[in-house]
Order: C-alpha cells, then structure tokens, then sequence
C-alpha cells in the first residue's frame, strides 16, 4: 500500500484522561499518522493489552505522595497528554515508510519494540516510557513508528494475535529483572504474579538461560505453568507456612533471587525464601521488583535488608540488546505465546473490565483487534463473553 492510498482517519480508542473506562472513548475519525524520517506507517493487526494501561489510566504510578494521581515522568515533565491512543505490545504490517527508510519494507509483518528511548545507548534506558503512554500506540487501525523497532518476525506458525501475546512490554520487563539480578544457568528463581503476562515470560526466559523457576499462583493453573516450565507452583492462597513449602520443594535449599510482581505484605516472605540459611547460599540474595500488584507499600526491617545482604533491583522496561535478543529467541521458536483471547477495539471498555475481574481461569494474555481486522486476525480467539 502506498502512502497515498492510507485513508486520511480511522478508528482508535483515544484515553481522555484519568478515571475509570468511561475515559475511553471509540472514534472512527481521528486523523491517521503518517511516518516521519526513519519511520514506518504499521497498520495494527492486533495489539495485547497489559496491566500498564489500566494503571496508566487510572493515575496509579505515584512517585512522591502515595494517595497521588498520576503517571511517571522520569524525564522531568509529563508525557501522558490527552486524548492518548493506548497499546504497547503491536503485531502488524508496514503499510508506508517515512524518508530515509528503504521502501522494500513495505508488505512486511512484525512486533514493535515499545520503548520511547531517550537516546541511542543500547545497554541502558535511564527514563523509561513507552508507545501507548508518552506517545500514540496500538489501539487504533494505523501507528508511526521508528523503523528500527519495529522487528520482522516471519515465524508462519504465530498468527498475528499470537504475536502481539509476545509484545515487548512483558517479556523484556521480564528478560530485564532477570538480567539486572545476575540470573545464571541452576539458580532457582521465585516467580511471583506467574500466569500474568511478565511471570508466563519469566518461566519460559528461566529456561531458555537454564535457571529453575517456581511459581507463586493459584493450584488450578499449576499443570499450564508447568508446561511452560515451572519447576514447581506453590498457592498463593496459603501464605502462612510459604517458606516451608518452597524449602520443600527445593530440598532444603534457598531461592536465590525473586522476581516480585507483587509487592506489598508478602515482599517479607518472599525475602525470607532466600535468606533462611545463609551457609547453603553461593551468592547475595536478589529481589527484582517490576510490580506492586498486591500493594504499593511494604514494610520490611532494614536490618533484614544489610546484615543479609539483599541486593533489591527496580525494573522498569528494558534495553533495545534485550530487545533483540527477544526477538531472536521468538524467531528461532523459543518463545511461545500464551494468548487467553482476543476482544474487538470497539469493545476495549469491555475488555478492561474483563481483564480486571478475570476470574481464577485466567492465563496469559488479552490482545485487541480492530474491527476491520476482525474476522482474519480476532475471531478465532473471541473471548466467549463477548459473543
């Protein structure tokens, strides 16, 4: 398709601002981008929706006061302004390229890299943002991106959905903590949030670096996680001898480095997996933490934090080497997708809700299709509640 002939608007879900869903609004007449120097016009097959966008929307990613309504601005000023197009995680196809990009590219199929890089280092990102928060992303028909982030992914075996289900912002948050923690092939990692879209990525990066991952879930999902490699799943529903049963499953031996989704009252527990014995250990205990799902605030002594030596990690995105690497392991069939269904963009309002009270048969990922998209990408994974 040439430039010329990409229609002058098309549908997007524009976020309004903070709140609730009634903040979403669907519009079939919101002008479509077009491509700048060294960038590519994608036309949007499918994007997966990720926890981010709801917390986003709701003005949850406080810095300063806790009772705060906001979103981060690592860079000093604001980047989420309204109306906002959301969706990080893009699967489509170049449609047009902007100048200095070669035009063969034009037909090609691929996932973007959803960082918003503050420069051109490629093993550091120091003020994270991202497609869908400081610029327009995925849930809409057309989306300009650069042309080297956008990654061609061939792989006849993935359909479109199924490749958004491996979008960046969950499997390179999850290569990132793994990375930043020193993960080495036969460490045992604790891998809390696991049927989530960043703990599903951990199980399977665990693996493919050759650590043993554990997971943190609810029991009826144990056989799922422990095809997609978990060494074993303890219920998050008994919390109370939670040490003892993941010694259990160990031998006796400690974690050595968490990867924490949760947060809040349980980060306590999920220390005391590392430092029980420290005569058994080889190496400092690590906590990388890229989620506050069960509260964004602990309490823990920090007298357990220096005299045990915890080193804590924050993780926020990832840098464009992981970037690649990821994409290298989808081409080569590492990576596979766990893809729970599909909604239509027109129902993001529906999927949102959905998502948020997604009951104990949830895996995976969420992705949104447009409308025009629908029947070739969307409806063989129709989520039954919108039928």
């Amino acid at each position: 398709m040439s430039e010329a002939s990409v229609p002058e608007t098309m549908a997007a879900m524009q976020l309004m601002g903070h709140g609730g869903v009634d903040q979403l609004q669907y519009r079939t007449d919101v002008a479509t981008p077009r491509p700048g120097p060294g960038e590519v016009l994608v036309k949007v097959s499918a994007t997966a929706k990720n926890n981010t966008d709801r917390k986003a929307r709701e003005g949850l990613y406080p810095t300063k006061d806790r009772d705060e309504v906001a979103s981060f601005a690592m860079g000093g000023e604001p980047t989420l302004t309204f109306p906002r197009i959301q969706g990080a995680d893009v699967a489509g196809r170049v449609v047009a390229v902007g100048d200095g990009v070669d035009e063969g590219r034009v037909g090609e199929r691929g996932l973007l890299d959803f960082n918003l890089y503050p420069d051109d280092r490629r093993d550091i990102n120091l003020t994270p943002d991202y497609y869908g928060h400081g610029a327009d992303g995925g849930f809409a028909e057309y989306v300009a991106v650069p042309s080297d982030q956008f990654h061609r992914v061939d792989n006849p075996e993935l359909a479109d959905a199924e490749l958004a289900a491996l979008g960046m912002c969950s499997y390179q948050t999850a290569v990132h903590m793994l990375n930043v923690a020193g993960v080495t092939a036969g460490e045992r990692v604790l891998v809390t949030g696991a049927s989530g879209g960043v703990g599903t990525a951990l199980i399977q990066l665990c693996r493919i670096m050759g650590a043993i991952p554990y997971a943190l879930s609810q029991q009826e999902k144990a056989p799922v996680l422990k095809e997609l490699g978990a060494e074993a799943v303890l219920d998050r529903s008994d919390m109370e001898s939670f040490t003892d049963r993941v010694m259990a499953e160990t031998g006796g031996e400690p974690i050595d480095a968490v990867m924490d989704l949760a947060g809040g009252t349980m980060t306590d527990r999920f220390i005391d997996t590392m430092i029980t014995d420290m005569t058994r250990r080889s190496t400092y205990p690590r906590l990388s933490i890229a989620g506050a799902s069960a509260g964004n605030v602990s309490e823990v002594l920090w007298t357990r934090i220096y005299l045990y030596q915890v080193q804590i990690f924050g993780v926020s995105h990832g840098t464009r080497e992981e970037a690649e690497q990821l994409v290298a392991w989808i081409r080569s069939g590492q990576l596979k997708p766990v893809l729970h269904g599909a909604f239509r963009l027109s129902a993001l309002r529906e999927a949102e809700e959905y998502f948020v009270n997604r009951g104990s048969g949830y895996l995976g990922k969420i992705v949104i299709v447009p409308d025009s998209e629908w029947d070739d990408h969307g409806a063989p994974y129709a989520i039954e509640a919108q039928s």
